[in-house]
């Protein structure tokens, strides 16, 4: 809609295509893309297709430039960006993609600045109009932070804590239709709507650790964001795609499971990755679990539902 509502014209697909995303982002043929919007997936299928077609030099070098000259905007939404697919992507266009965090409910709440310093991984601040907080999910449902576009405050003593992020503006929803209930689910007693993400300010900006029910993995005694997880073992040069689940476990509580895709050609094993893992991550978020599958099944937003994951994989 924002873009009708500029006059910009929108350039529709039928379904996804990497070669064709491609071509209609070379093309000099009007109306040219000046701003292209994707998820994740959708950027890393895209290099792919580079890695595999575009491998001249003077080629690579023609896609930068038109790249750098006419898009104006690129921009990463709808869930977590990997790293290695935002460096990579700068590699190949020369674009920072924008990262930023909204819900249907919400709209668009959180984004890294159009103009100046983007921070990988992290979703910026609070854009102009929008109130956002963190709150401890316990009984005490004590403020972390409680922010707007111009400043936000960290109630001392408990800088760079977890919380629920809960926002509030005029761009959230007025209600779910005919659910009384889900708006008392979802709506805090002095109106802030509760996202269901975790959230920690840090470093002047707000991260999103994940949905709180599936993306927070308690595993003996420790809390562990699988989108953490995800983001390091997506610098693995074999592994292109990984969901990290967390699966019930009578010692541990829970224990970390990657499910991951790997590169054509090339295989791994459990033994393997924890050699690789221990030299890149913390020892307690290693995975003590691996499946590995030969497509990473995705809904057609392009996010994996990890609920489905257990499910399948673990239906007991």
């Amino acid at each position: 809609m924002c873009p009708l509502w500029v006059g910009a014209t929108c350039i529709m697909l039928p379904d996804f295509s990497p070669q064709k995303v491609w071509e209609l982002l070379l093309s000099s043929q009007s109306p040219t893309v000046t701003v292209f919007m994707a998820v994740p997936t959708i950027y890393s299928k895209l290099i792919q297709h580079y890695d595999q077609h575009f491998t001249h030099p003077h080629v690579q070098d023609f896609i930068r430039a038109v790249c750098k000259e006419k898009i104006r905007l690129m921009v990463s939404g709808s869930a977590a960006l990997p790293q290695p697919v935002l460096e990579r992507w700068r590699e190949i266009t020369g674009h920072v993609l924008l990262e930023r965090y909204g819900m249907t409910e919400i709209g668009m709440a959180l984004s890294n600045p159009l103009n100046g310093p983007r921070i990988p991984g992290a979703v910026g601040t609070p854009l102009p109009g929008v109130e956002v907080r963190i709150v401890m999910t316990n009984t005490s449902n004590t403020t972390i932070a409680e922010g707007d576009s111009k400043h936000t405050q960290v109630k001392p003593g408990l800088e760079g804590r977890e919380g629920e992020l809960q926002v509030r503006g005029s761009s959230v929803f007025q209600e779910y239709w005919s659910k009384p209930q889900e708006m008392k689910d979802n709506f805090t007693e002095d109106g802030w709507f509760k996202t269901g993400d975790t959230a920690v300010y840090k470093d002047g900006v707000y991260w999103i650790m994940g949905r709180t029910s599936v993306d927070i993995i308690k595993s003996g005694g420790y809390k562990i964001s699988a989108l953490d997880v995800e983001r390091h073992l997506l610098a693995h040069p074999d592994i292109t795609d990984v969901a990290v689940i967390g699966v019930r476990d009578s010692t541990w509580g829970q224990k970390v499971v990657a499910v991951v895709q790997m590169k054509s050609g090339k295989t791994i094993g459990l033994p393997e990755l924890k050699a690789w893992a221990r030299e890149h991550m913390a020892p307690y978020t290693i995975p003590t679990g691996l499946i590995v599958v030969e497509e990473m099944p995705r809904n057609q937003m392009g996010k994996v539902n990890k609920k489905d994951l257990l499910r399948h994989f673990f239906p007991h």
